[in-house]
């Protein structure tokens, strides 16, 4: 528990002290969020806050991290650093959506490399390509989140601080899921402390895309020690279950007005869309972090449940998900009002 506590402490000073510095260099480079019609923030805010999270994560796990699991750690820091190039990239330049997710492919295939894999199935090759879906998704899914001061920070706050739950629960041998949960955890409330509504600087997709990345590694990380495999692939599911269903929500939105999910952006998220229904901006983000919190919570019941108990709560949490985007896109269609 030292060691936690030392990552956390190290990747949370690390940030506090980084992300003003990030401010200025954003700044003086012209990395700077220009307000758009999709957006939320009315004068231009600097990014590459995410810089400041990628360093604490990584100063802290150099510094106290364990050197049993170097391999992994070294396959999932070249990943992650690969990733976040191609964000900073995208925040100085922009990229097309197609070169991001090549490289969101490419740094799943070096996760790969290092040994972190899904292993659900006897077939290696099905393995391999669950693992790659996964990082995709997950990372693209944190990235479409970042869209309101404070969102996708304090979401993957409490996800990661789920996996460090997990990993404590199932010692021994979730030593390194859980420095490294502890490890984003700080770097990330470092950085909330100026992205919080009104934010003074963005995450951009250096964090955003960084941040997807290591939990989707986290989350194909975790094992568990006193449950079948049948019960468990849920859990991730359940821990980034609002990450999941903002994405779900925005591509059947988007789909139904034909227009590419890919390409398009708008204020279709949910967050956007409890802010129509009459919540503030804070009050959206709050309760998007409730609801993180909540499935966090069924994520955790699932480890401890018996199989037909664990399917009946998942499937009773899914059946939620798709009422809510039902709904959701009933009453606000594409992030509107109806008859506003």
């Amino acid at each position: 528990m030292i060691q936690i506590a030392l990552i956390l402490l190290v990747a949370l000073t690390f940030s506090i002290v980084a992300t003003p510095l990030a401010r200025r260099a954003a700044l003086r480079v012209g990395v700077v969020a220009v307000p758009r019609s999709r957006d939320v923030h009315l004068s231009p805010v600097p990014l590459l806050g995410g810089a400041a999270i990628y360093g604490g994560f990584v100063v802290a796990l150099l510094a106290f991290g364990d050197q049993r699991y170097i391999r992994e750690l070294v396959a999932i820091l070249v990943g992650a650093t690969l990733i976040s190039l191609f964000g900073l990239a995208d925040d100085r330049w922009g990229l097309r959506a197609s070169v991001k997710m090549g490289g969101q492919a490419l740094a799943g295939l070096v996760l790969l490399l290092g040994g972190t894999q899904v292993q659900l199935f006897e077939q290696a090759w099905l393995n391999w390509a669950i693992t790659l879906v996964w990082v995709v998704g997950i990372t693209n899914a944190l990235n479409l989140l970042d869209n309101m001061d404070g969102l996708s920070g304090g979401v993957a706050t409490i996800a990661a601080a789920f996996f460090l739950l997990l990993a404590a629960m199932n010692e021994p041998r979730q030593v390194l899921v859980g420095a490294m949960a502890a490890a984003l955890i700080g770097g990330c409330v470092g950085f909330l402390r100026y992205n919080l509504n009104p934010a003074t600087i963005f995450m951009g997709d250096t964090g955003s895309l960084f941040i997807g990345f290591i939990l989707a590694a986290l989350a194909v990380k975790l094992r568990f020690l006193g449950n079948t495999p049948a019960v468990t692939w849920m859990v991730p599911l359940c821990v980034l279950a609002l990450p999941i269903l903002d994405t779900s929500l925005v591509f059947v939105s988007r789909l139904r007005r034909r227009v590419n999910p890919f390409t398009t952006a708008g204020k279709d998220h949910l967050s956007h869309r409890l802010a129509a229904l009459g919540l503030s901006k804070r009050e959206a983000v709050l309760t998007c972090y409730l609801i993180a919190g909540a499935c966090g919570l069924v994520g955790v019941y699932l480890t401890q449940a018996r199989l037909h108990e664990a399917y009946l709560v998942a499937g009773a949490l899914a059946a939620a998900g798709v009422a809510a985007i039902v709904w959701l896109e009933r009453v606000c269609p594409g992030g509107n009002l109806r008859g506003a």
